[in-house]
């Protein structure tokens, strides 16, 4: 048996499911929809995928050692603003593209941060005080038809403790 680990639209659980290394990725999305009660026509996308699973490929054949992350999500792409000192930066996205990969591509291609600088630095939901978690899908952050969200690109506060003589 492989595990499948799956989040959906607008849903940032994450649910999980066994299935025959046999199956094909229509067998899958069938589980997944059944488990999640979702609704609607949804895509089923590999985490960090650009394309989504095709319907007769076998589940074995996508997944990895430790199994298989996927989304499930109506909208086949979100498109992401991130804002940084003024400056904004668009793109699109994936739905079960990670939190962490947008992270990167802003700070260090967009605005030219060093790994260490990007470190530093968190994803917050614009006009929230929200910083989903890394590995958070971005799918599970909006739902049909507004397939769009904003971010603010901020400092990561960090306490750093007092000592004493």
């Amino acid at each position: 048996m492989i595990s499948v680990f799956y989040q959906t639209e607008g849903h940032r659980d994450i649910g999980h499911l066994e299935i025959e290394p046999g199956a094909t990725v229509a067998q899958l999305k069938e589980l997944v929809v059944k488990a999640a009660n979702a609704e609607g026509e949804l895509v089923l996308f590999a985490e960090d995928a650009d394309e989504p699973l095709a319907a007769d490929v076998l589940v074995k054949d996508v997944a990895g050692a430790h199994g298989l992350k996927v989304h499930a999500h109506r909208c086949k792409e979100i498109a992401v603003a991130v804002t940084f000192n003024r400056k904004v930066a668009r793109r699109t996205f994936k739905p079960g593209t990670t939190v962490a990969k947008v992270k990167k591509w802003a700070a260090v291609k967009e605005f030219g941060m060093t790994p260490d600088e990007a470190g530093e630095h968190l994803l917050q939901i614009v006009g929230t005080h929200d910083r989903p978690a890394p590995n958070t899908h971005l799918g599970t952050l909006v739902a049909h038809p507004h397939c769009q969200i904003g971010f603010d690109l901020v400092p990561d506060e960090r306490v750093n403790g007092a000592s004493e003589a």
